[in-house]
């Protein structure tokens, strides 16, 4: 007879109408704390790709795997639908926006059906929907009450063609990386000079042309616009504290978050500034104010208020800041113009020149800084090619030579030519200094407030009516949603030439007015998204308060690290906002959170645009998903094989083999010494793939599911298996494997005529518990390789028989004592004082002294008696491997190989 062949795309079909007519993976409303379990969703592009089916992948199983254990399980799909994308896509294809959504929703929600992902869909959301975005502009309301929302003139990153403004994040440069969200700021004086990571030519100035559009890598330009901001400044010191309690984010998401905030302690010092039609204070903010008496100019940004009045009477300088705020400035730029503006240092009284440069930006720090060429690089870059003085104020604690004129010294060390604070350690002298009446204590940010606003159609409208009148008046809210009007074909922004959406009334006056034509940043949509699947159809809110009380952080959420200073920083800026506002008791949206890492094909990230991309269904869905997850761990990058995928296959069929292989397969109800071995390495297995889906370790799942039909086969095949242990394991297998290959995990459920759905099954528990599982199969494992390095070297190739000799029982009471021992005191003679040592002195002293030498490195061992069960119910796995009579016994006081027996390492003799 034939072997039946597994085949998802022949099953999947009928279960996943099985779990629909269920509502398996429907989360009740009254469902009390369930665990939500979230993939970040999709941008609607067209179809998923490897990244997407990973992703969904790592959720979808550990959702199974909790419904397994016994837990109500929230896990909802939808949709980010706005964007620029669409819009491009459509204007190429001589369609509409929405309509190329729909059809690539429609495209994509279908595969994500044939890859088994167990959504709850009656939850199922559409960000462009009104019924969405009419929530957007709710909130937007709400914020603008509570001094959220600012709208103002800005030097903004503009995309000529994309023709929309860009946030910081989406600006990209050659070695930055998507968004930049890994800048790292390591300015020496942590104020308004350049950020490190920018581009910048050899004298620290802007390179502007290397900056480019995250989307279409166009140069980005300068722009002055009017621009909306949500304030996120305002939480700046909060989101920045609470990384501290992330514990379940990943180091590496928390350091980019740091880093991007940017909290920086130092102190504002105050100089006069003097000069045609000028006279007033300008703050600097520093780091290191212990440098201060090594300043020799004042630097602006070109956007400094000083700098705007300095222009008003000078054309050159005027000239400059017009260049300095497009992107119009190239590599012959100087980075700087001298003003007819002085400054008076605060503690020499010596007038500094004052220079407007491009390395200040305006809306870090104050936007001004003092020039410490001595211990700046950026500075001394500047100075150099100012031929502007160098004074040296700081020296190495070592007396180290230095040359500031050729290197500048940017470490602490102790203070010269400094005064009164001559001879003073750098931190003492920045505590001292800030006593003085020009020095004030001062916390900054590098953080930014979000620039929201979008020069496109695609996107939330701002509910925001422009009166000349009333000035800027809120939509009220009984006119939400202010809907899109009809797309028209424009290369600049569709709003602005639909009269019928601009021109309208003043809610507040009356008055004929004008809506704002800018739409929202996407990312507000996915800002608060996981709050609209609690409730998706609350009609009187954004969603339930009382359910998000209840429901909310979210348990578990998967997603790229590429989205720490986007996306992830967003969602905890919005929950805080939220809290503040009364509609949420969390100030933290995610307890935990998954990056998962990328998948290569020959070296190279699988992308389509570099040709190397797989579609997920070329090697059927199901041996897709299994490989992604069984390949790696979901943090690491992996190399997508076609060796590998055919090892995932193999599985998949030697698994169905098995179980619709069952009743050819003779069984007893007699018992054996290998039923015991083989029934206690299932409750291993059980407490190991517990463990292992409790750390997100589905690769070591796979490999236990391997592992153990291994065994199970080897089992059937050597005598004649007990009939209970052996569908006991085939049963537990089921359950391993059904997280990570759901199609596969349901045919086997129903071919071991079990009852009801997998999916919905208990979750396999250890009879009885195996606390030491680690131990017992290490032990196994060793004396087998052990076994095998003997008949090696000794060169025997057909063993009659083995003798396995487990340590006298005072030798684990030896072992235990020196491990538990502080090194530091007698360990061999407090141990001899043990009575169950102490009994054998004569051989005890030289076996503790080898247990002392080896210290810290001892591990932790089973006790003699269950060191002495596990190898001899392991027996069976020795006398099928080697074909020899397998004896296992303990050690005596008179036995030849009771020396050579130790804790974790029996004797072995083989005849």
């Amino acid at each position: 007879m034939s072997q039946e062949w597994y085949s998802s795309q022949r099953v999947g079909g009928y279960w996943r109408y099985v779990w629909d007519a269920e509502g398996v993976f429907e989360c009740d409303d009254d469902a009390v704390d369930p665990t939500y379990v979230l993939g970040m969703f999709p941008y609607t592009s067209g179809s998923l790709h490897m990244g997407h089916v990973r992703n969904y992948a790592i959720t979808d199983a550990y959702a199974r795997y909790r419904l397994l254990r016994g837990d109500d399980v929230l896990q909802p799909m939808g949709w980010d639908a706005f964007g620029l994308p669409a819009e491009n896509a459509a204007y190429e294809r001589d369609t509409d926006p929405e309509s190329w959504t729909r059809t690539c929703i429609e495209g994509m929600r279908e595969e994500m059906e044939t890859m088994g992902f167990g959504y709850d869909w009656s939850r199922e959301m559409t960000t462009c929907e009104p019924e969405y975005y009419r929530w957007n502009q709710w909130l937007f309301t709400r914020f603008y009450e509570e001094g959220l929302v600012e709208y103002e003139g800005a030097r903004v990153n503009w995309c000529p063609d994309c023709e929309t403004v860009l946030a910081d994040a989406q600006v990209e440069t050659p070695a930055s990386g998507a968004g930049d969200e890994e800048r790292d700021f390591r300015d020496g004086d942590g104020d308004s000079r350049e950020r490190e990571g920018d581009p910048r030519d050899e004298h620290g100035d802007h390179a502007h042309a290397a900056a480019v559009c995250w989307r279409c890598e166009t140069p980005v330009e300068g722009r002055e616009l009017d621009q909306w901001f949500f304030t996120i400044t305002d939480y700046a010191e909060e989101l920045h504290a609470g990384l501290d309690e992330l514990d379940g984010w990943p180091d590496s998401v928390r350091d980019i978050q740091r880093n991007w905030i940017g909290r920086q302690q130092g102190a504002y010092v105050s100089f006069p500034v003097s000069g045609p039609g000028v006279d007033r204070e300008v703050e600097v903010f520093t780091t290191r104010v212990d440098t201060v008496f090594g300043a020799t100019f004042l630097a602006l940004s070109p956007d400094h208020p000083l700098a705007t009045a300095l222009a008003a009477d000078d054309e050159d300088v005027a000239a400059f800041v017009e260049r300095a705020r497009s992107a119009a400035s190239d590599r012959a730029d100087p980075g700087g113009i001298a003003t007819a503006a002085t400054a008076t240092h605060p503690f020499t009284g010596e007038d500094l020149p004052v220079f407007v440069a491009d390395y200040v930006l305006g809306d870090v720090g104050t936007g001004a800084v003092m020039g410490v060429p001595a211990h700046n690089v950026r500075d001394r870059s500047f100075a150099r090619h100012h031929d502007l003085p160098v004074r040296q104020v700081v020296e190495p604690v070592d007396g180290a030579a230095t040359d500031p004129s050729a290197e500048p010294f940017t470490g602490d060390g102790m203070l010269t030519d400094s005064g009164e604070y001559d001879g003073l350690a750098s931190s003492a002298a920045r505590e001292r200094l800030l006593a003085a009446d020009a020095v004030e204590a001062a916390t900054e940010y590098r953080l930014r407030d979000w620039l929201i606003s979008r020069q496109r159609y695609w996107g939330t409208p701002i509910p925001i009516v422009h009166c000349d009148e009333c000035g800027h008046v809120p939509v009220p809210e009984e006119d939400l949603p202010v809907e899109l009007p009809p797309y028209i074909r424009t290369p600049g922004n569709p709003l602005e030439e639909s009269a019928d959406f601009v021109e309208t009334e003043c809610p507040d006056c009356g008055r004929p007015a004008e809506r704002e034509t800018d739409t929202m940043d996407t990312f507000v949509d996915s800002s608060w998204y996981f709050l609209r699947f609690l409730s998706p159809d609350h009609d009187e809110a954004p969603f339930d308060a009382d359910l998000a009380a209840e429901w909310l952080p979210v348990d578990v959420y998967v997603g790229g690290e590429e989205h720490a200073v986007l996306h992830l920083l967003y969602i905890r800026f919005f929950t805080r906002a939220l809290a503040d506002l009364g509609l949420l008791d969390v100030r933290e949206p995610v307890e935990r959170l998954i990056n998962q890492g990328t998948v290569l094909y020959e070296g190279e990230k699988m992308s389509a645009s570099r040709g190397n991309a797989i579609s997920p269904h070329e090697y059927g869905a199901e041996t897709t998903r299994l490989f992604l997850l069984s390949a790696a761990h979901p943090a690491q990058d992996f190399e997508w094989t076609v060796t590998d995928v055919g090892t995932v296959y193999d599985l998949q069929q030697r698994l169905y083999a098995m179980v619709t292989g069952l009743d050819g397969v003779a069984t007893t109800d007699a018992r054996r010494r290998q039923d015991e071995y083989v029934d206690r390495e299932i409750d291993r297995t059980i407490a190991a793939v517990t463990d292992e889906y409790d750390r997100f370790r589905f690769h070591r799942v796979f490999n236990e599911a391997r592992s153990l039909a291994g065994l199970l086969r080897r089992y059937r095949d050597h005598g004649t298996p007990n009939d209970a242990t052996y569908r006991r394991g085939l049963r537990a297998l089921t359950r391993f494997i059904a997280p990570l290959a759901p199609y596969l995990g349901e045919e086997l459920w129903n071919r071991l005529d079990t009852e009801g759905l997998v999916v919905e099954a208990d979750w396999p528990e250890p009879e009885p518990a195996v606390p030491e599982y680690e131990l017992e199969r290490g032990l196994v494992e060793r004396t087998l390789d052990d076994v095998r390095d003997i008949t090696t070297v000794v060169d025997i190739d057909d063993p009659g028989e083995i003798e396995v000799v487990v340590a006298e029982p005072w030798k684990h009471r030896a072992y235990e004592l020196v491990r538990a021992a502080d090194p530091t005191d007698a360990v061999v003679a407090s141990a001899l004082e043990d009575d169950r040592v102490a009994d054998h002195r004569e051989r005890a002293g030289e076996f503790l002294a080898e247990l002392t030498e080896r210290g810290e490195g001892l591990e932790p061992v089973l006790d003699p008696e269950r060191e002495l069960a596990v190898l001899e119910a392991a027996a069976w796995l020795f006398e099928d491997e080697f074909g020899a009579e397998v004896t296992v016994r303990q050690a005596d006081a008179d036995d030849d190989l009771a020396d050579s027996a130790e804790p974790a390492r029996p004797a072995i003799h083989i005849s």
